[in-house]
Formats: structure tokens, C-alpha cells, sequence
């Protein structure tokens, strides 16, 4: 019985001898820089760190849009109260196709003929002898 019991023991240890070294090289190959994963970590890393930079760009030109867009905004809102104004003062103006009353010529019915009379300056007068 003992004998089998070492034999049983030599396997067991065989094959967990066998189990480590098979785990050691998995990981060497996973820790690998440039076939493993551990070169798949550093590309995404620095995938990472471009995006950072290029997401940090693209927010400074987002505000610079943003606020160039807010100054605009102003000028054309004060652009259009100044059209809005010139049209409200467009309304006040006649037309000028449409014809004009007259407002001083009283209408033929009720106008009146008048004579002035005026006396010429005595100065001028001769007198008479």
C-alpha cells in the first residue's frame, strides 16, 4: 500500500510541476511587450493619452466657437431691434404712389372770389396846382 501511495504522490507532484510550468510561460507570453498583452495594455495607453490631448483641443475650440457664437448672437440681436425700429418708422412715412390731398385748396363749391384793394403811397401823388 505504501507503494502505491508514492506513486500517487510522484504523480500529484509531476502534474502540479507540470501545471506551473505551464502557467509560467502563459504568463511570460501575457506579460510580453511587444506580442502580449502587456503590449496591447501600452498601445491602449497610449491611445488613451492621445485622446486626452485631442479631447482637450477639441473642448478649447468648442469654448472658442462658443463664445465667438455668443458675440454674434448680440451683434445680430442688436442689428435686428435697429431693423425692427426702421421698419416700425417706415410706417410713419406716406406712401408714395398713393396721391396726396390737398389740404389748402377749399373745394370749388365753396370758394369765393375776393378783390384787395390797395392805396398807393401818398409820397408818389403830385400834387395839384
Amino acid at each position: 500500500m505504501e507503494l502505491i501511495s508514492d506513486i500517487l504522490l510522484m504523480a500529484g507532484s509531476f502534474g502540479a510541476a507540470t501545471y506551473c510550468y505551464v502557467l509560467s510561460t502563459r504568463l511570460k507570453r501575457f506579460t510580453t511587450l511587444e506580442t502580449g498583452m502587456g503590449g496591447a495594455i501600452a498601445v491602449l495607453s497610449a491611445q488613451v493619452d492621445d485622446m486626452t490631448v485631442a479631447l482637450d483641443k477639441a473642448r478649447g475650440a468648442a469654448n472658442g466657437s462658443a463664445e465667438s457664437l455668443e458675440v454674434l448672437t448680440a451683434r445680430g440681436e442688436a442689428v435686428a431691434r435697429k431693423l425692427e425700429l426702421l421698419v416700425a418708422s417706415l410706417h410713419d412715412l406716406p406712401d408714395p404712389a398713393a396721391p396726396r390731398p390737398v389740404e389748402d385748396e377749399p373745394v370749388a363749391e365753396d370758394r369765393r372770389l375776393r378783390f384787395v384793394r390797395r392805396r398807393a403811397p401818398r409820397d408818389t401823388l403830385e400834387a395839384a396846382e
